[in-house]
């Protein structure tokens, strides 16, 4: 063999050893690549599960504070019951000549209801609604002839929306005829 064709012969060699270190090379950089894509896409994934969270947290937050006295008007409510039980049983009693109670009672009842209405607390439930089970709970049935189908005759408890949410559902006797 001569010079040249030993030249040539490691000159081909050489060649053939760089083609499979760049084949190589061009693998890994395809591997990185796909590894570096999957990463990217969690990531993305992730940050948008995360601010996902982040607003559900903010909005469980703002329900929280804005719905904070939800539970000291509950608390009240049964007491405004109970004034209200004692003025119909006041007026219900045939002696009727001492109007003071009633209308101290009248006058505690007025006083409360302001203050509530002045922070958005509602009352419904009268008589002669109609009966609207989101806001109604039925308690008994009666058959008045008189009266229109699923009209409300008698009322319980009164029902109480705290910025329109529902805290307690009027407690009513309907009409079935």
């Amino acid at each position: 063999m001569s010079k040249e064709n030993i030249k040539a012969k490691k000159g081909a060699e050489k060649e053939k050893k760089n083609n499979v270190t760049v084949s190589k090379l061009n693998r890994q950089i395809k591997d990185l690549k796909e590894i570096s894509n999957k990463l990217e896409d969690k990531h993305l994934r992730l940050k948008a599960e995360y601010d996902n969270y982040r607003r559900r947290k903010a909005d469980e937050f703002s329900d929280l504070l804005k719905y904070d006295g939800q539970d000291i008007i509950k608390g009240f409510l049964p007491i405004i019951d109970d004034l209200y039980r004692i003025k119909e049983a006041k007026t219900n009693l045939k002696s009727n000549k001492d109007t003071s109670l009633e209308s101290g009672i009248d006058m505690i009842l007025k006083k409360i209801n302001k203050f509530l209405e002045s922070i958005d607390v509602k009352q419904f439930g009268d008589v002669n609604d109609k009966l609207d089970p989101e806001l109604h709970e039925a308690m008994m049935t009666r058959n008045d002839n008189k009266k229109d189908d699923e009209m409300i005759l008698e009322i319980f408890e009164k029902g109480y929306s705290y910025k329109e949410k529902i805290i307690r559902h009027a407690k009513v006797v309907v009409n079935k005829t």
